[in-house]
């Protein structure tokens, strides 16, 4: 597991910088395979498969708990077997550390 998972997210003003391409792509690397970066590293990923819509929507739940909890709320797009999350973190127009450490506790989340 990760150390992003014990750490919480912090409060972003305007003003806050995102990080460079590169600053991502390392924190990129403390996450699962499924998550990707976007080419102008301006958000984080990751597509999500289940069994049926009961363990899809039991997932999703998760993660707006894990939202509500660090007051840092990703975009999620799902259907009867499948679910996407997208971080991004708006007052810095990019992505921050703020974003890997929710989607590391989302990678923390049994999805079985």
């Amino acid at each position: 597991m990760t150390e992003l998972v014990q750490r919480r997210c912090v409060p972003c003003e305007g003003g806050t910088q995102p990080l460079s391409h590169a600053d991502a792509g390392v924190l990129m690397k403390k996450l699962r395979a499924n998550w990707t970066l976007a080419d102008d590293a301006s958000y984080i990923e990751a597509h999500f498969e289940f069994k049926n819509y009961w363990r899809t929507t039991a997932f999703i739940n998760a993660v707006i708990w894990i939202a509500h909890s660090e007051d840092h709320h990703p975009d999620i797009q799902f259907g009867y077997k499948t679910c996407s999350i997208r971080y991004s973190t708006h007052a810095a127009n990019g992505l921050t550390e703020n974003d890997f450490i929710c989607a590391a506790k989302v990678d923390a989340l049994n999805r079985d």
